[in-house]
């Protein structure tokens, strides 16, 4: 496993990435982290900048959070980047998000491929702009069949959506005898998911100190691991230093799925 070819930053930082890097468990590498990229708009506004710029700082710190997963072996990374409710921000605001979608995509897609990540999409992207529509499913369908590092984009959606769009999908299928009601259980539920094939997420970061889920993934985080940095650590200054300690913290931590751990009595 190589990490370094996509490195780049200071002395001290990498000195520090690397002391904490070999701390990791190889073997415990989570399979599927998801993110609510929180506190681009507090990050600006504590530097008298734009909210725009605290998203494309935003950015930044999404690109080192892409290769640091790729070069960890991480196979699913799921990003909360525009919500169904994010369409009440300002116009300004919202216009300015796609662009930087389309931007990233554009510069990044390229190296993105050569490196094997696959782009998915979560959501309803036909209300998207046209241009950042069209962005989407290019860097979707040139990816398609990579096999590396699956990076799921989260844009326009809702976690409740999603799910009363997966129970119509059921009842329309059951009413044509595709299925009948018997054959409804979690498994086939998962199915009618945006999330089909992908397994759950196995720990959910969100920064900024905001201790809540905001219609994210709520039926596939049924046992997720969460982690909440503390309030001080906005988005754009979570980079791959945050990223290894919260994953150590991971590691530390016992997943019972409901049962006790090995030799507690009950």
């Amino acid at each position: 496993m190589s990490f370094g070819k996509f490195r780049s930053g200071n002395n001290s930082k990498e000195l520090l990435f690397n002391e904490l890097l070999s701390k990791i468990n190889k073997e415990k590498i989570p399979r599927h982290v998801a993110i609510i990229m929180d506190g681009n708009g507090r990050w600006a506004k504590l530097r008298g900048l734009p909210r725009v710029m605290g998203h494309r700082y935003g950015v930044e710190a999404l690109r080192e959070i892409i290769q640091t997963s790729s070069d960890l072996g991480i196979q699913y990374l799921t990003l909360y980047a525009f919500s169904t409710e994010n369409w009440k921000r300002p116009a300004s605001e919202v216009n300015a998000l796609m662009n930087l979608l389309v931007e990233f995509l554009r510069k990044e897609i390229g190296e993105l491929h050569q490196n094997g990540v696959k782009i998915n999409v979560l959501g309803d992207i036909t209300l998207l702009p046209d241009e950042a529509r069209k962005e989407v499913l290019y860097s979707t369908d040139l990816t398609k069949n990579n096999t590396g590092l699956q990076v799921n984009i989260a844009l326009n959606y809702g976690s409740r959506a999603e799910i009363i769009r997966g129970v119509k999908a059921i009842v329309k299928d059951c009413m044509e005898k595709n299925i009948s009601v018997d054959d409804i259980n979690e498994a086939l539920f998962s199915q009618y998911l945006y999330t089909k094939g992908i397994p759950d997420p196995d720990l959910l970061i969100r920064t900024s100190g905001e201790c809540r889920l905001s219609n994210f993934l709520l039926y596939q985080i049924a046992y997720t691991e969460l982690y909440f940095t503390d309030a001080s650590l906005l988005w754009p200054d979570f980079d791959k230093v945050s990223f290894i300690k919260v994953l150590l913290e991971y590691q530390r931590r016992d997943r019972r799925y409901g049962g006790i751990s090995a030799g507690e009595e009950e």
